[in-house]
C-alpha cells in the first residue's frame, strides 16, 4: 500500500522488513540498567554541533512558565519576544531547522492584552499567555494564511478560525506562527519526501540536520523540540502526530476520532483525521489537549465524546502509574531494526520493574489485514472532503477542488512538483460519491478489523488496559530525489480504528531519538496519559536536540 499521510513506508513493506531485520544502528539509549545515564554520541568532525546559543527558555515546561508569569519574572510579551528572537536565529539562520512557515504578527498585541487581563483578573487558566505553534492546515481567522503547504492557496485566509484555534485562543494561549509540513499533509505522493511543501521548503531534524523530520507534522516536532515555543499542535491522519514525534523527542498525544473537533482543519480524511498535542512532556500534551476538546456541531464526529470528554488530563500524570497494569505487547511490530528492538526489550524491563504486568506477546491477529481497504477510504474521503474544505472558501479563493488542484500543480510543475507528483491526487480524484459499494464495504471492513476483531478483541482477550509497540526507528537521511525510506512502524491499527496513541521518548540510537507507543481502546486517554506519564518519569530520556550537521 503506498504510503500516505503517515509513516513513510508502506504496512505492506514494514510486513518484509519484520521478516528481515534490517542491521542495527549503533548503540541504545535508553538509560543503560535503567541507571540514569544518556547515550551521547561521539565527537567527530562531522558530528560537532551547530553554533547555537543558549536559550534561558530552553526546555522550560507549562507549569514553569506560570511560575514564571505569576512571580513577574516573564510576561506573555516577553515570552513572545524570546521565542521570536530564537526562531530568528536557527529557523532561517544558524542551523536553519526550517519549522517555521509563517509568524503572527498580532502575536505581541495579543500577548499585551492577555497581560493586562492577568493583571486585572488573573489568569484564564494554565495555557494562559503561553505561546503554541500549529501546524499550516489549521484556520486561523486573522492575518496569517492557512495553506497546506501550498503554493495553490496562497492568500488564503479563512473567514472564522477552526474550532481548536477557537479553543486555543479561549484558553489563553497566544498563537505565535503555523508550522511547515509535509504538503497536503503528505497525501499527495506516494514518493513524497516527508517535511517537505512547496510553500514552505524542506523542514530538517535538529538532532542531525541531514535526517528527515518524519510528517507530516514536521514543522510542530521540530520547532518544538528546538525550543521554537512552549508547545504545539499536530494533525494525524495515520501516524502524522506520532511519527514526528519519535523522530524528534516528543511526547505526541494523537486522540480518540471525535474527542477534537476537525473542523476549520484541512482535511484527508473525516473516518481517521485528529488534532492533537505535540509537547517536550506528557504533562504539558495533557494540559494541551483539556483545552482542545469538545463537542462541535460542525463536526458529527464529536458528539460521541459527550460524556466521555474532560478538559483536564493533566489529573492522571501519575509517576506510580505503571503499577497494576495490564499492557500487552504487539511483537507484530518489531523486528525491523535490532537496535530498536533492544531499546524495546529495556523499556518493557524497566515498565515490569515499575510494577507493570507485561502480556507478551498481545498481537493483533488482523495485523497486515486491513493495509488495501485503509488507503482505499483515504482516497474517497480524500476528494469528498477536501471538495468540501474548498467550497467553503472565500470568494477570492484560488482553487475549489481536488481537480482545481491537480491542474494548479501540473502549471506550476517547476514549484510544487520539483521532487514528486501527485499520483494519490490523481487516484482520488478518480474515485466516486461516498455513497459508492466499494467505500462503504472498505470502510466497515476497516472498523471491523482494526476495531472488533483488532484492538477490542485484543484487549478483551487478554483484558489489557494499553497495548505497546515501537512508533519506529531513528529518523533516516532525507533523500529528496528517492523519497522517504522508513523501516518500520506502528500507527496503522489505532489509526484506522481512530482510537487514541500515545509515543513517548524511550531512548537514543546513535544520538537520534526512539520512541515507544501506548495505544488502546476509544476514549481511553486517561489510562494511557496515566501510563505514558509514568513511563516518561522513570525513563527521564527526552534530551534537546544539539543541531548536528550528521551523527556517522
Amino acid at each position: 500500500m503506498p504510503r500516505t499521510d503517515f509513516l513513510p513506508t508502506s504496512t505492506s513493506n514494514r510486513r518484509s522488513f519484520l521478516q528481515t531485520a534490517v542491521g542495527a544502528a549503533a548503540a541504545v539509549g535508553l538509560r543503560p540498567a535503567l541507571s540514569g545515564a544518556r547515550e551521547v554520541p561521539s565527537s567527530s568532525p562531522a558530528q560537532q554541533s551547530r553554533d547555537v546559543k543558549a536559550f534561558e527558555l530552553e526546555e522550560i515546561t507549562i507549569a514553569q512558565l506560570q511560575e514564571g508569569m505569576k512571580s513577574g519574572r516573564f510576561t506573555a510579551r516577553w515570552l513572545v519576544e524570546k521565542y521570536s528572537a530564537r526562531i530568528d536565529e536557527i529557523d532561517k539562520r544558524g542551523p536553519a531547522v526550517n519549522a517555521i512557515i509563517e509568524l503572527n504578527p498580532d502575536a505581541l498585541s495579543i500577548a499585551d492584552a492577555l497581560d493586562r487581563e492577568r493583571k486585572a483578573k488573573g489568569p484564564r487558566g494554565p495555557l494562559h499567555g503561553i505561546p503554541v505553534l500549529i501546524k499550516d492546515n489549521i484556520d486561523t481567522a486573522d492575518r496569517m494564511t492557512t495553506t497546506a503547504g501550498s503554493l495553490a492557496l496562497l492568500g488564503s485566509k479563512p473567514s472564522k478560525d477552526s474550532f481548536v484555534a477557537q479553543r486555543l485562543r479561549a484558553a489563553g494561549a497566544v498563537i505565535l506562527g503555523k508550522t511547515n509540513l509535509s504538503e497536503w499533509a503528505n497525501i499527495r505522493s506516494s514518493h513524497s519526501t516527508s517535511g517537505w511543501s512547496g510553500r514552505g521548503g524542506l523542514t530538517k531534524n535538529p538532532y542531525a540536520l541531514d535526517r528527515n523530520p518524519c510528517g507530516s507534522s514536521s514543522g510542530t516536532g521540530v520547532g518544538i523540540s528546538a525550543n521554537l515555543a512552549a508547545v504545539g499542535i499536530g494533525t494525524e491522519t495515520d501516524g502524522s502526530i506520532v511519527c514526528p514525534s519519535s523522530a524528534n523527542g516528543l511526547a505526541g498525544i494523537k486522540p480518540t476520532v471525535g474527542l477534537v473537533s476537525r473542523s476549520g482543519i484541512i482535511p484527508i480524511s473525516h473516518s481517521q483525521d485528529s488534532a492533537g498535542p505535540m509537547c517536550r512532556t506528557v504533562h504539558d500534551a495533557a494540559i494541551l489537549l483539556g483545552a482542545l476538546t469538545g463537542v462541535d456541531p460542525e463536526d458529527a464526529a464529536t458528539p460521541a465524546s459527550a460524556g466521555r470528554v474532560q478538559t483536564d488530563y493533566a489529573q492522571y500524570c501519575d509517576p506510580n502509574g505503571l503499577k497494576g497494569a495490564r499492557i500487552g505487547v504487539a511483537r507484530k511490530y518489531f523486528g525491523f531494526n535490532d537496535a530498536v528492538d533492544a531499546l524495546m526489550e529495556q523499556s518493557i524491563g524497566l515498565m515490569k520493574s515499575h510494577g507493570a504486568t507485561m502480556v507478551d506477546p498481545a498481537d493483533i491477529d488482523t495485523f497486515g489485514k486491513f493495509d488495501d481497504t485503509e488507503l482505499l477510504v483515504l482516497l474517497y474521503e480524500l476528494k469528498s472532503d477536501l471538495n468540501a474544505y474548498l467550497s467553503r472558501l472565500g470568494p477570492g479563493a484560488p482553487v475549489r477542488t481536488l481537480q482545481d488542484l491537480i491542474d494548479f500543480n501540473e502549471r506550476n510543475r517547476q514549484k510544487e512538483m520539483p521532487y514528486f507528483g501527485q499520483d494519490l491526487f490523481l487516484k482520488s480524484q478518480a474515485k466516486g460519491p461516498l455513497t459508492e459499494k466499494e467505500y462503504v464495504d472498505a470502510l466497515a471492513r476497516n472498523h471491523q478489523l482494526a476495531r472488533t476483531e483488532g484492538i477490542d478483541a485484543l484487549m478483551d482477550k487478554y483484558h489489557l488496559d494499553a497495548i505497546v509497540a515501537p512508533t519506529g526507528g531513528p529518523a533516516w537521511l532525507t533523500d529528496l530525489i528517492n523519497g522517504d525510506h522508513a523501516a518500520g512502524g506502528s500507527s496503522n491499527a489505532a489509526a484506522v480504528a481512530g482510537y487514541p496513541n500515545i509515543n513517548v521518548t524511550a531512548g537514543f540510537i546513535s544520538g537520534l531519538p526512539v520512541g515507544l507507543s501506548f495505544f488502546g481502546r476509544a476514549w481511553s486517554e486517561p489510562m494511557l496519559i496515566r501510563l505514558a506519564y509514568s513511563f516518561e518519569q522513570a525513563t527521564r530520556s527526552r534530551q534537546p536536540p544539539r543541531f548536528l550537521s550528521s551523527v556517522v
